[in-house]
């Protein structure tokens, strides 16, 4: 898997590339200062992964996201949360607040590489073909697969396809979030922001901004806010933004 980094402080690069290569063996093709260097690398180079900071002069990470090929994934480094929302928006698999801790690092790494090989296992074949109160059924590989709903934690939108993450595996389904969230019952799954669905049942904990499921932290989008506290709690919370 090869990846790049894009930051315009000379040491954060050289930290980034340090801690990359203490936690994992994935390929650093190159480190660059500016958007425009780094997109005219991509021209000739394959990347599949760009540790991309956001404030930076001439063109800024979030600009730049926009102009990357679809199937680059990113991973935002910044020192700023107040992004974090904005860059699921724009596809982002993860976000990490400077100082970059280690494990959050390797977190961040193994998820790029499992997103990596599921998109890369050719044209994704996987369907929801029907639905019921209690289950779905997806079709894989000529075989239907009953998915029942207490089993999916969160369903998260990725570039052209949905994730579904359930409690013993992750499946990579061709449908956008809408299309997918209006097979499940209301009751149940709710959608908290722009790139993600929960399943209400699997929540362990929230606050304003974020919901966690497991070890997952998941945003909570502004505009979803209020339909989210009313499903998980029948309005009987009126939480301060």
């Amino acid at each position: 898997m090869n990846c790049i980094i894009v930051d315009d402080e000379p040491l954060a690069r050289a930290e980034m590339q340090s801690l990359i290569l203490e936690v994992s063996k994935i390929n650093i093709l190159g480190t660059f200062s500016n958007a425009p260097a780094a997109l005219e690398f991509l021209k000739t180079n394959a990347v599949d992964l760009i540790f991309l900071d956001i404030e930076m002069p001439l063109v800024n990470g979030l600009e730049f996201a926009k102009m990357l090929p679809k199937d680059c994934l990113i991973v935002f480094t910044t020192a700023y949360s107040q992004y974090a929302l904005k860059s699921y928006e724009l596809d982002a698999i993860d976000y990490l607040l400077k100082p970059i801790e280690k494990p959050r690092l390797e977190k961040a790494i193994e998820k790029a590489i499992l997103y990596h090989q599921l998109l890369s296992q050719g044209t994704v074949k996987n369907t929801v073909e029907s639905n019921n109160k209690e289950f779905l059924f997806i079709k894989a590989d000529r075989r239907f697969y009953k998915l029942n709903f207490d089993e999916i934690k969160f369903i998260e939108g990725l570039k052209d396809y949905v994730v579904i993450h359930t409690k013993t595996q992750k499946l990579i389904t061709a449908m956008n979030l809408k299309t997918i969230h209006q097979k499940l019952p209301a009751e149940i799954f709710s959608r908290v922001s722009k790139s993600f669905v929960v399943n209400l049942n699997s929540i362990d904990s929230f606050d304003n901004h974020t919901i966690y499921i497991d070890e997952s932290e998941i945003p909570l989008g502004e505009v979803y806010r209020s339909a989210f506290f009313t499903a998980y709690s029948g309005g009987s919370l009126n939480l301060e933004v």
